[in-house]
């Protein structure tokens, strides 16, 4: 059933199944996902906020149902009527809990399956998000920092969080909800790894070994090419003869005037 609804999903979507590959050695490459221990960590939030959502909602409805029975009994409808009016409201309530519920869990599914993160010898790249796609791509000649981010509860669960820093994305070291939301595209992160000091490792490394090949950006300016020709100066002279010329000829014709 479920997979039935996520392909359906998928395609309303459209998502694609999976991103390209980063520029580099196909040989070098290495595909990571984020840890099961994550999905556990997302499955505990999600059932957190399903039990509260599901419980006002019964809350509700029985403010409502209670409030029936104390109705006036010259009330002008029948309370016969009013009953089948509030279990008609009641199941309505309950039937919209469960789908809401129902299908926020695909989405909390589908944001744990469809995470890649892609490194290669030269680049990485990084997809997530199901109703908005985030892909991101970063070479090695650009990125600057690199920290593992890990709070109590990810230590408890055994992941981190490895955030990705190029020219220009510098910012606090906990991200902020501005900061997830904001699609900065100077900022990356591999979410939910059990890994994260082997990525770490992994890709300082192959920053280092890029940066030693003379594959990275340099700061040096080119030097200015040299004019060889040897009647430049002389062509440039007659250009400034012309033109004080034509600034006398214009001066007489407004002292003729």
């Amino acid at each position: 059933m479920y997979e039935t609804f996520k392909n359906l999903l998928l395609k309303i979507l459209k998502v694609p199944p999976e991103p390209n590959d980063p520029m580099g050695d196909v040989k070098s490459l290495r595909v990571f996902r984020a840890s099961y221990n994550y999905y556990r960590y997302q499955f505990i939030i999600w059932a957190v906020k399903s039990f509260f959502s599901f419980a006002s909602i019964f809350v509700a409805a029985l403010l409502i149902f209670a409030f029936s029975f104390h109705l006036p009994k010259n009330f002008f409808i029948p309370s016969e009527f009013i009953l089948i009016i509030m279990l008609l409201i009641f199941a309505a309530m309950f039937i919209f809990a469960f789908f809401k519920i129902f299908i926020s869990y695909i989405m909390m599914r589908l944001n744990y399956e469809m995470r890649w993160y892609k490194v290669s010898d030269r680049s990485l790249r990084i997809r997530e998000g199901v109703s908005r796609v985030r892909e991101i791509t970063m070479t090695f000649a650009n990125i600057q920092n690199i920290y593992v981010l890990q709070g109590p509860v990810q230590r408890f669960f055994k992941i981190a969080d490895l955030k990705v820093e190029s020219a220009g994305g510098g910012g606090a070291l906990v991200p902020t909800r501005e900061e997830t939301c904001n699609l900065d595209m100077h900022v990356a992160y591999f979410r939910g790894i059990d890994n994260a000091d082997e990525i770490c490792s992994l890709m300082k490394e192959r920053i280092k070994v890029y940066h030693d090949s003379g594959l990275g950006d340099t700061d040096t300016p080119a030097p200015p090419e040299e004019h060889q020709n040897p009647n430049e100066t002389e062509i440039l002279k007659e250009i400034r003869e012309e033109c004080s010329k034509f600034r006398m000829s214009l001066q007489g014709l407004e002292s003729f005037r």
